[in-house]
């Protein structure tokens, strides 16, 4: 098996002379950082540093007004209404959001969010029996639902409406619902076509408030639709930033305990200061630790939780749980790597096992993509049927290759880096056959090399407090609004050791001979064995506070020997 150690560093362009100046109200190096970011004038940098939330009407989306009237009806008949979701951070904080909105507007409500052992991704049938059983006559799905066409045909044999709202790639044909609210839909007219599935539960509540008139204060509920879009890392540009922006305000109140409860378990003691990046490593994952080890209510009954008490024990819980994850990820990670390392595919990394357990094979996934800049596929074997997760690179929509291959799955869907499948145990290995020609016509003349991206290269010296507060103008980052990037060349290594528990990250101390920075490089450890004299670095430029004092220091992605 092939392991990525070499990376290719991408600098960004330097910003032309025109550029700059139509941006000279800002300093060079956020000149630099805005035009990165393809803003070119100072309208377009003024929106991007000061977003506010002027969206695009929520009507605009094919069978809203369907699904609007179908909601009012049944608020107007007393009929209960299900929201039902996905187990993970998006989903769970969209069934959140929509319980509580509906709530608001009259609605008898039950959250529904399906078991990820016993029932698996989305809408399945079992569920609507016992929903239809209990009197249900209409269930509205946040995040799912948009390739369930046996599901929703099962949901009409038992008089059970059914409006889906779902933010994934739909196929060719749709599921037979009452209304169908998704972005992606061919022909839908609406903008933003990457919302993620918690935004667009916001569009929902966003039409009924503009069709009713009711007055509601939505701002308060852009705290969970920061949490499931930064967790779900859809693009943050457009409307998801301005989501995030404003949501990240409506989190640093503090107004919801089980998110304040949660943030203090996961030992980030100031809710004020909490960053989209925080979500992303700190609060996101303990989220779906509920889902992946045990029943993603606990995270829904936290979010819902309007109880000090019980919400500190749950948030403990959850802490419990993602150290837990953590610890299987690791091992899981290590056996589907000597299993896939049996196959010698260079495209593919394959492995499936009955020890595996489902709700991490994902996460599993992920590490191996990135130890070796590869498609992954980590499955668990039941006794009848294999769930797998997919993770992939840019230059393979896996989505895509799973639909080649479509005739031999049960159910499949995601996204072009993400996915997940079930197959019948009978068909793995022809799937894997199968699928590995797929991927192989498809990246077999590529040169397959991480790339890591820079926006600038800047001389040690030129790192001032102030290149912080141009960073800070960039908040929230995530996915396509990268954090921001530096490279510096020709450093003098001062001081370096290996540092953690185990002994894998490095501490550097570095200097250009005008300024000296202390340096960080997580999982870098083995350098401080043959450290030469000078390096490169890729890094970011942050704040470290301790024991509270704050120091200025470079988190470094990556160094190479100095030419």
């Amino acid at each position: 098996m092939i392991r990525q150690n070499d990376k290719i560093w991408q600098v960004g362009n330097q910003i032309p002379e025109s550029v700059s100046a139509t941006l000279s109200a800002y300093s060079p190096v956020l000149r630099q950082l805005l035009y990165n970011r393809n803003i070119f004038t100072a309208e377009e940098a003024e929106k991007f540093i000061h977003p506010e939330l002027t969206s695009p009407d929520p009507f605009l989306l094919l069978d809203m007004n369907k699904a609007v009237d179908r909601i009012l009806h049944a608020i107007r008949t007393s009929q209960t209404i299900a929201v039902y979701g996905d187990y993970d951070a998006d989903g769970v904080t969209a069934t959140v959001l929509l319980t509580e909105a509906l709530i608001e507007f009259g609605a008898h409500v039950v959250p529904y969010i399906p078991n990820r052992f016993d029932e698996g991704y989305g809408l399945n049938v079992e569920a609507l029996d016992m929903l239809a059983a209990n009197d249900i006559q209409l269930v509205v799905t946040v995040d799912c639902g948009i390739r369930s066409i046996r599901e929703v045909e099962h949901a009409k044999t038992l008089n059970m409406d059914l409006i889906i709202t779902d933010h994934h790639d739909p196929t060719d044909t749709l599921p037979p619902a009452d209304a169908i609210v998704c972005p992606k839909r061919i022909a839908d007219p609406y903008p933003e076509k990457m919302l993620s599935g918690v935004g667009l539960a916001y569009k929902l509540v966003e039409a009924l408030t503009a069709h009713t008139g009711i007055v509601l204060d939505l701002s308060r509920w852009l705290d969970l639709v920061a949490l499931g879009t930064v967790a779900d890392i859809v693009p943050l540009l457009g409307e998801n930033r301005k989501f995030v922006a404003l949501g990240l305000n409506e989190i640093h109140k503090g107004k919801r305990l089980g998110l304040r409860a949660l943030c203090g378990a996961a030992g980030l003691q100031d809710i004020q200061i909490l960053t989209a990046r925080d979500i992303g490593f700190m609060i996101a994952p303990r989220i779906n630790a509920a889902g992946r080890l045990e029943s993603a209510s606990l995270a829904l009954d936290l979010l819902l939780c309007d109880d000090i008490d019980q919400a500190a024990q749950l948030a403990q819980h959850l802490d419990d749980l993602n150290r837990q994850r953590q610890s299987m990820t690791k091992l899981i990670q290590e056996n589907a790597e000597s299993m896939a390392d049996e196959e010698k595919n260079d495209n593919l990394l394959f492995a499936m096992s009955e020890e595996f357990n489902m709700g991490i094979v994902g996460l599993a996934a992920s590490r191996l993509v990135d130890t070796h800049y590869r498609p992954a596929i980590v499955g668990a074997i039941g006794e009848e049927f294999t769930r797998a997760s997919c993770r992939s690179i840019p230059e393979l929509h896996i989505t895509w290759a799973l639909d080649q291959v479509s005739d031999l799955l049960v159910q499949h869907g995601g996204h072009a880096m993400a996915a997940g499948f079930t197959v019948k145990n009978s068909n793995i290995e022809l799937l894997y056959a199968r699928l590995s020609e797929v991927i192989r016509t498809q990246l077999e003349e590529k040169e397959l090399k991480p790339v890591l991206h820079a926006d600038m290269e800047i001389k040690l010296s030129e790192l001032r407090p102030s290149v912080l507060d141009d960073i800070a103008n960039l908040e929230p980052c995530g996915q396509e609004n990268p954090p921001v990037y530096f490279v510096s060349k020709n450093l003098w290594v001062k001081g370096c050791r290996v540092m953690g528990r185990d002994q894998t990250h490095l501490k550097l101390t570095i200097s250009d001979g005008k300024i000296t920075y202390d340096a960080v490089a997580f999982g870098k450890g083995e350098w401080a064995k043959n450290m030469p004299a000078k390096v490169d670095l890729l890094y970011a430029f942050e704040k470290n506070s301790f024991n509270g004092r704050i120091q200025l220091q470079l988190h470094v992605l990556d160094l190479k020997a100095s030419e």
